[in-house]
């Protein structure tokens, strides 16, 4: 069973930083592209990042230049170093399997503010 467990997440204000981690269990990671995603109150789920199994990465616009996805195959885990962070980076966090997400975890809660 695909377990995805989150965690990194907290209270920070503006401009600070976060970094998120996710680890992997019940599936053949390194063969999988993974994503971040988030959901912020009243809004759909959307893509943040996501990178290959060989480490090519995409980004949305809204976090380009300041958030960095990458992993760890090893540790079968995905990272989401999150710099000058702005209010409406408020979401909770999650990761996945990219493009075809599977089962979601329970997500990690950050909040950007003053």
């Amino acid at each position: 069973q695909v377990q995805l467990v989150e965690s990194g997440g907290g209270v920070v204000q503006p401009g600070g930083s976060l970094r998120l981690s996710c680890a992997a269990s019940g599936l053949i990671f390194s063969i999988n592209a993974m994503g971040w995603y988030r959901q912020a109150p009243g809004k759909e789920r959307e893509l943040v990042a996501a990178i290959t199994r060989g480490g090519t990465t995409t980004y949305a616009d809204s976090v380009k230049g300041r958030f960095t996805i990458s992993r760890d195959n090893a540790k079968s885990t995905v990272y989401l170093q999150m710099n000058s962070l702005k209010p409406e980076d408020t979401a909770v966090y999650y990761c996945n399997r990219y493009p075809t997400p599977m089962r979601w975890g329970q997500g990690t809660q950050v909040n950007v503010s003053s």
